[in-house]
Formats: C-alpha cells, sequence, structure tokens
C-alpha cells in the first residue's frame, strides 16, 4: 500500500485514488438543523478534507453539493480535489432504475459525476419513491434481490461517465464473491464500505478485500451514537476505552484520533461522521504520529467482534448480510 504525502490517499484498482479519511455526512433528518451539513462540508473543505461520504437517503445532498460548489467557485479546490462518494438505495435496485437514481443523486449536488457510487445495502426494498416501504402491519416490504443485474446497471453508469468508480458497502464476502464471479464483468467493485472499528477490527473480511484489491471504507470508526432504536448498546462506548485513552495521553492525541490512526495505518479508508467544528478540525489531525508495531497489536486485540450498526430490522431480509461469518 503506496500514501501519498500530500493527500494521504490510496490507490483504487481503477486507477482512481481515494482518500484515508473522509467527512461522513449523515444527519437525522428529524434532528439535524437545516444547514448543518453545508456549514460542516465548507468547514471541512477548509481544515483539507478531500473525501465526502453522503447518500440520497440522508436528504441533505442538496446541501453538500452546494458547499462544494462554492468551495470551487471561490478558487479554494478545483472539483478532480473532491472526492464524493454516493450511494444507491435499496428501493432503486431494478436495472432500469439504477441510473435515474445516480441521475437524481448529480442533480441534487449539482455536479457532473461522482467520484465513487456504490450499493448501500445488499437487501433490496419494493422498488419506488418511499425509501422504507411497510406493509399495512407496519412490516418491511422487500424486493427481487439481483446484485447482478443491478451491478451491471451500475457498470453502464460508469460507462457513461456519471461515475469514476463503483463499490458496494455492507457486502459480506458470498456477496463479493458474486459480483467477482459473474460472467462478463466489466468494472470490478473497488471499495466495501462496512462498519470498522477497535471493538470490530474485520480481519478476515479485510484480509479476503486485500487480496481483491478491494479497499475496506470503515464508518463507525468512532464507534457511534447510543441510540438504542438502531445502535447495539451491548457494546461498550469505543472511545472510553482505556487503552485507546492510555495511547493517546502519550501522544497528547485524543482517544478518537488514535482509533483512526490506527484503521488508517492498515489502510482502511475512515469517514468520521461529525457535523462539530472541533472534532471535524481534530478528526483530520491524525498524520502527525504514528503507532508503534505493539501498539497496533495492542489495539487489534481490543476486538469484541461486536457490531454497534446490526440492523436487526431487516435481519429477514434474504440477502441480510450480517448472518454470514464475514
Amino acid at each position: 500500500m503506496s500514501l501519498t504525502p500530500e493527500n494521504h490517499s490510496i490507490p483504487l484498482v481503477d486507477g482512481n485514488r481515494i482518500p484515508l479519511i473522509g467527512l461522513g455526512t449523515y444527519g437525522d433528518p428529524r434532528t439535524t438543523a437545516k444547514g448543518t451539513a453545508y456549514e460542516s462540508v465548507k468547514l471541512a473543505i477548509d481544515v483539507g478534507y478531500r473525501h465526502f461520504d453522503g447518500a440520497l437517503v440522508y436528504f441533505n445532498e442538496h446541501e453538500v453539493g452546494q458547499a462544494i460548489r462554492e468551495k470551487i467557485a471561490d478558487g479554494t479546490v478545483k472539483r478532480e480535489d473532491i472526492f464524493y462518494c454516493g450511494k444507491l438505495w435499496n428501493t432503486f435496485h431494478p436495472p432500469e432504475l439504477v441510473r435515474p437514481a445516480l441521475e437524481r443523486t448529480l442533480k441534487t449536488l449539482q455536479l457532473d459525476y461522482v467520484d465513487l457510487y456504490i450499493i448501500e445495502l445488499p437487501t433490496a426494498f419494493k422498488p419506488g419513491d418511499i425509501f422504507y416501504p411497510k406493509d399495512e402491519n407496519g412490516k418491511h416490504i422487500y424486493g427481487e434481490t439481483d446484485l447482478c443485474a443491478t451491478w451491471e446497471a451500475l457498470e453502464a453508469c460508469k460507462d457513461a461517465g456519471l461515475t469514476k468508480s463503483l463499490g458496494v458497502s455492507n457486502f459480506n464476502r458470498r456477496q463479493l464473491e458474486l459480483i467477482l464471479k459473474k460472467p462478463g464483468l466489466k468494472h470490478r467493485p473497488v471499495s466495501n464500505q462496512v462498519e470498522c472499528h477497535p471493538y470490530f477490527t474485520q480481519p478476515k473480511l479485510l484480509e479476503y478485500c486485500r487480496q481483491n484489491d478491494i479497499v475496506i471504507v470503515g464508518y463507525s470508526p468512532l464507534g457511534t451514537s447510543r441510540d438504542s432504536s438502531w445502535v447495539n448498546l451491548k457494546c461498550p462506548p469505543l472511545l472510553e476505552d482505556s487503552l485507546l485513552v492510555s495511547i493517546a495521553n502519550k501522544y497528547k492525541k485524543t482517544s478518537a484520533q488514535v482509533a483512526l490512526r490506527f484503521n488508517v495505518q492498515r489502510g482502511v479508508v475512515v469517514i468520521p461522521k461529525s457535523f462539530s467544528p472541533q472534532r471535524i478540525r481534530q478528526n483530520f489531525q491524525i498524520f502527525d504520529f504514528s503507532l508503534t508495531e505493539d501498539e497496533m497489536k495492542a489495539i487489534e486485540r481490543l476486538n469484541k467482534n461486536i457490531r454497534f450498526v446490526e440492523l436487526l430490522m431487516w435481519s429477514d431480509h434474504p440477502e441480510y448480510p450480517f448472518h454470514d461469518e464475514y
């Protein structure tokens, strides 16, 4: 793995490069004030971030796009400096809906292309514009999942210049192999975005992806919120871990910076989500120190194989990815 000091990025199999740290832009639309994502992305670009992770289903791509465009217009960055990842939502898996979904993201961002477009989950829902379709009893309505057919539609989007790279998210090994072994595969997935942090280090999936030139992008790299409606609260708060705190004290860093540095040193891209100006700045300050080999091994031993993000509400879906070991 080669890192470039000027932009701290790693090469992707298709020749594109992905910055090692990005800003996650998810915010609960019910509780996030209007304009929050816009201000956060503008600040992040000034701090030095060039990688932004978004999605149509976050309902704030218009703010993210406006911030990026304004920073291009004022000369802070060029479009080619920015790496934007968008996501195909579960209700747009049928091949005929894939390009319109990506075009909708581009129209919302007001950009000509995204740098990476990924299948957000391997679990198809009933097609259409209702993002969380349910029946009269409140049960989720699933759609037929054909990951290879969806992938072929994504390949056509890349060929049309709408995205530079293609990837997946929350795919297990079996689901990745479906794509990799697809007859007539034109474009390989360059990345797999999954939960990854010192309590859930993903060693087997990481090794499998390395063997196949697939970069792991780690979401929830600092653990996650304590919202019991979707977070596994059996997993203790990551950033209070005594080992991370002691290493942080040694380097005069925060435990969050140590957790991020751990993944980056393993070649895992991190996309911490924050709308706090102080934490946006702090999370980026991970390139001025290195963890020793012993420290890396000690942090690896923290692995509990427990997910914060289990998505149990969809665990009865035929393609729910987390029943498999990895």
